[in-house]
């Protein structure tokens, strides 16, 4: 009974605020705005509309250069000073009599700093007029035709073999999701367990837990913290979940119904997330590990919030906590590379980095009993943290003026 009171408690107590609310809702609204951004950014950056005066003595290349588009191109009969005196132009471009031969005897004269983008564009097309010069020089007839028809571009189908059959599969899919899922579960660790951290140390401070534990055993008081935060996190992760399942069901189909003008790793990449049955069993395993997961930092942290009487105090040992998670988010960012590597097997293993391991590798298939043994040594290990915890914790919260060490705690934990 006292157990569901603390729980429901912490739980209310920031269900209810404002910034739960908005983060809920807007943070899936960030996260597609982080994938689509960096796209919209590169439609967007594309050169400037700019007219080059183009200098060309020898007459072999200028009048090759397009005329119209953003970066228009224009033959000029006068001199490089002449041309560059011209207001009416952005730019002159000097083309050396040996350009054929000699890939750097060109060069560009612009009123202001010339963006990248722009000089590749300019790069690019004379680029092209120079092949096209060389191979004429070879004088077969229809070479163009017969480079075009040569030319490849393989695209494999990739398939899974399994006891249940084949399963096509797409690597670029698997990548982007796997990454997405195990920055949820890292930031969702990391955020809730500090939370866990702070209102120990806020309540201590205002000697709050004094007039608490008369009245509750330390270790239900610590335990109803946990558990009420992490349903806090529990709860936006089951909101994410139906808005997700949602969009797959809706937002899809009209996505797709533009599938003809996606280039086929695009539209791969959205058939990838597509099936609600896999995007819930996804979700069903991130919310496994993150259970975990939370579980296990977060009584970590419990104990360090309840031995230290202010968060500057307890900057020094929440190393202890982050150093690991940070560990595992760098292993995963490797492992999503080659997702079967012994590296990858046996960090998935280890209790530390099993979470954002496993989170990172899900998308790809991993077999089911490695999946059991990963979330069973994990919960082991969270009730063996929670004992070492509570030991620590149920010291730690009477003590005030006091910064210890690591030998400190140990000497607590050994307490009877």
């Amino acid at each position: 009974m006292q157990l569901s009171l603390i729980i429901q408690r912490e739980y209310l107590e920031r269900v209810r605020r404002k910034s739960f609310i908005i983060t809920t809702v807007l943070m899936p609204i960030i996260m597609i705005g982080m994938m689509v951004f960096p796209a919209l950014i590169a439609i967007w950056s594309g050169p400037e509309k700019k007219t080059i005066a183009v200098v060309d003595p020898a007459g072999i290349i200028g009048q090759g250069l397009p005329s119209e588009g953003e970066l228009s191109f224009q033959a000029v009969d006068m001199s490089v000073e002449e041309a560059k005196a011209d207001d009416k132009f952005d730019g002159v471009l000097v083309i050396g009599e040996n350009l054929i031969n000699d890939d750097t005897d060109a060069s560009l004269f612009t009123r202001e700093a010339v963006s990248m983008n722009t000089e590749q564009s300019i790069s690019g097309e004379l680029s092209r007029i120079v092949e096209q010069k060389r191979l004429a020089q070879y004088d077969i007839a229809d070479l163009d035709q017969i480079i075009a028809a040569v030319q490849a571009n393989v695209r494999m189908q990739t398939f899974t073999m399994g006891d249940d059959g084949e399963k096509e599969t797409s690597s670029m899919a698997s990548y982007l999701i796997g990454m997405v899922m195990m920055m949820v579960l890292y930031m969702f660790i990391l955020m809730y367990g500090q939370m866990v951290m702070t209102s120990i140390i806020e309540e201590k401070a205002n000697r709050v837990l004094e007039v608490v534990v008369s009245s509750v055993k330390p270790f239900t008081l610590m335990m109803g913290k946990i558990l009420g935060i992490g349903f806090v996190a529990l709860t936006q992760i089951v909101i994410w979940a139906f808005l997700l399942l949602a969009f797959t069901m809706w937002g899809l189909p009209a996505i797709l119904s533009y599938a003809s003008n996606m280039d086929a790793d695009t539209l791969s990449l959205i058939l990838g997330i597509g099936n609600p049955a896999y995007i819930m069993k996804l979700f069903g395993c991130m919310t496994l590990f993150l259970i975990g997961g939370y579980l296990f930092y977060s009584s970590i942290y419990a104990a360090i919030g309840s031995s230290v009487d202010n968060i500057q105090d307890a900057s020094q040992l929440t190393s202890f906590a982050v150093m690991p998670i940070i560990i595992g988010l760098l292993i995963a960012i490797t492992v999503v590379n080659d997702p079967t590597s012994q590296l990858a097997f046996w960090s998935s293993m280890i209790p530390f980095t099993s979470p954002m391991v496993m989170m990172a590798r899900m998308p790809f298939g991993v077999p089911g009993w490695e999946l059991a043994v990963s979330a069973v040594v994990l919960f082991l290990s969270v009730l063996f943290m929670i004992w070492l915890s509570a030991k620590i914790y149920r010291v730690g919260i009477f003590m005030y003026g006091k910064k210890p060490n690591i030998k400190e705690l140990i000497k607590w934990a050994k307490y009877k």
